[in-house]
C-alpha cells in the first residue's frame, strides 16, 4: 500500500496493507527482523544515522523494520500521524503519562480505571512529585473543579474496566484544553474500530495490543498514538533512552493480528450482544451492563461517539463472592482468566483479580460488587456460549 497512489482506504484495507515494507526478496508476508543492531556502510554513515541527519535503523530498542510496520499500520488505522510501540499495554499507559509531566505538575484522572492504571496514577507518579486527583468520569463539573494551575494531563479509559461506564471524550477534551492540559484516552474496550478519541479531541490514545490487536492470547504489546509533533516532543527520547521496547517477534505477531481485527471484533461484538440479551433480567443476576443496549446509563454518549457496542459485558451475580464463584466454577466452555479480547471467550472476577488492590469502599464507589463478573466474548457460536452461561447460573 505504501507504493500505491495516495488514497483514503477503508479500515479493513488499511489493516492488511498499510505500512508494508519489503526486503530485497519481495516477500508477500512481512518478514521478521530478529536483530539487535545494524551494519553501517562507513563510520560516516554511522555518525549521520545516530545524529538523525539521515534516515535508517540504529538499534532495535527503538527502531526496527517490523516495529516500524506495526506502528505505521496502527497510525493508519487510527487516522493519525504517528505511533510508537511498547512492550506492554501498561508500558504504553505509563510512558504516555510520564512523557507529559515533570515534578510539580498535576494529573486529573477518572476513578474507574484498570487496577494497574490506577496504581500508576495514585502511587507511581506521586513518587516523582506529580500528584493526582481522581474524579467521577461522568461528572464534567468534577473534571473542571479538579484542575489546578499545574494540571498538565487528563487520563481516562472509556468504556471503563470492568464496569463499562462511558465518558464524553469531546467534553472532557475541551475542559483539558481550556486548562492547557493534554487528554490521554485508553481506548482498549472500544477498539480503534468502534471509537476514535483523536477525532473527538483527545491528544493521545493508548492500547494494550495484548488484547484485541493480538486477539489470540499469544503475546504482549502496547502502542501510543498522536500527532507527529506530540510523539516526537514528549515520547521519542523517553522511549529511546528508557527502553520499554516491543520485541520484533511480538511486533510481527501483532502486525498479523491486525489483518483479521475487523472480522474478529465484529463476531465478538455480535456474541457479546447475544449474551447480554440472553442474560438481561435473569433471576440470578442483579444487574447487567453492555454498551450496545439501550438501557446503558450513558446510551446517549455511546450513540454520539461509538459506532458499535463492545466485545465485553459485565453482570452482577446474586450471592456476592460465593455466588460468583459458584457460577464461575460451573462454566465448562468459558475460561476463567484476567485477559480479554481473545478468540476464546473469557471471564473475570474483578474483586479478586484486576481490582483486588482496592479497598471494599473504593470498589463499592466504582460499582465493583463482590458478585460482579466481566465477560469477554470470543469467536465461538453464540448459542454454545449462552448455554454454558445459563447452565452455570443454575448452580448459583
Amino acid at each position: 500500500m505504501s507504493d500505491a497512489p495516495k488514497k483514503t482506504y477503508h479500515p479493513e484495507t488499511r489493516l492488511v496493507h498499510a505500512g508494508t515494507l519489503r526486503s530485497q526478496f519481495n516477500e508477500m508476508s512481512e518478514a521478521i527482523f530478529l536483530t539487535q543492531g545494524y551494519k553501517y556502510e562507513s563510520a560516516e554513515d554511522c555518525e549521520l544515522r545516530f545524529s538523525g541527519k539521515i534516515p535508517g535503523y540504529v538499534y532495535s530498542r527503538y527502531s526496527n523494520p517490523i516495529m516500524d510496520m506495526f506502528e505505521k499500520r496502527m497510525a493508519a488505522l487510527e487516522g493519525c500521524e504517528a505511533a510508537r510501540s511498547t512492550a506492554t499495554g501498561m508500558a504504553a499507559v505509563t510512558t504516555a503519562l510520564m512523557g507529559l509531566v515533570k515534578a510539580g505538575d498535576h494529573v486529573v484522572a477518572a476513578k474507574a480505571l484498570f487496577g494497574s492504571c490506577r496504581w500508576v496514577i495514585e502511587d507511581w507518579l506521586p513518587r516523582f512529585g506529580v500528584p493526582c486527583t481522581l474524579v467521577d468520569g461522568k461528572d464534567l463539573d468534577a473534571w473542571k473543579k479538579a484542575v489546578t494551575k499545574n494540571t498538565k494531563a487528563f487520563f481516562m479509559e472509556t468504556p471503563t474496566n470492568p464496569t463499562l461506564e462511558v465518558y464524553d471524550i469531546q467534553a472532557v477534551a475541551d475542559i483539558a484544553h481550556e486548562a492547557g492540559a493534554k487528554l490521554v484516552v485508553d481506548n482498549v474496550f472500544a477498539t480503534p474500530l468502534f471509537q476514535s478519541p483523536l477525532t473527538l479531541g483527545a491528544d493521545v490514545v493508548v492500547y494494550s495490543a495484548t488484547k484485541h490487536i493480538d486477539g489470540q492470547g499469544r503475546v504482549l504489546g502496547g502502542v501510543i498514538l498522536g500527532s507527529e509533533k506530540l510523539i516526537t516532543d514528549n515520547y521519542q527520547q523517553v522511549l529511546r533512552q528508557t527502553g520499554p521496547s516491543l520485541s520484533p517477534f511480538n511486533a510481527w505477531v501483532l502486525l498479523k493480528g491486525l489483518e483479521t481485527l475487523p472480522v474478529r471484533v465484529q463476531r465478538q461484538t455480535e456474541n457479546a450482544t447475544a449474551v447480554s440479551n440472553a442474560l438481561a433480567g435473569h433471576a440470578k443476576i442483579n444487574s447487567l451492563i453492555y454498551p450496545g443496549r439501550p438501557d446503558h446509563p450513558q446510551a446517549a454518549i455511546i450513540k454520539k461517539q461509538m459506532t458499535a457496542g463492545s466485545t465485553l459485558c459485565a453482570f452482577e451475580i446474586k450471592g456476592g463472592k460465593e455466588g460468583a464463584f459458584r457460577f464461575l466454577n460451573g462454566l465448562s466452555l468459558i475460561g476463567i482468566t484476567n485477559n480479554l479480547g481473545d478468540a476464546k471467550s473469557l471471564i473475570t472476577h474483578p474483586m479478586t483479580t484486576t481490582h483486588q488492590r482496592l479497598t471494599p469502599e473504593q470498589r463499592a464507589e466504582l460499582g465493583i460488587g463482590d458478585g460482579l463478573v466481566r465477560f469477554s466474548a470470543g469467536l465461538e457460536h453464540a448459542d454454545d456460549l449462552i448455554e454454558d452461561l445459563l447452565t452455570a447460573l443454575d448452580k448459583v
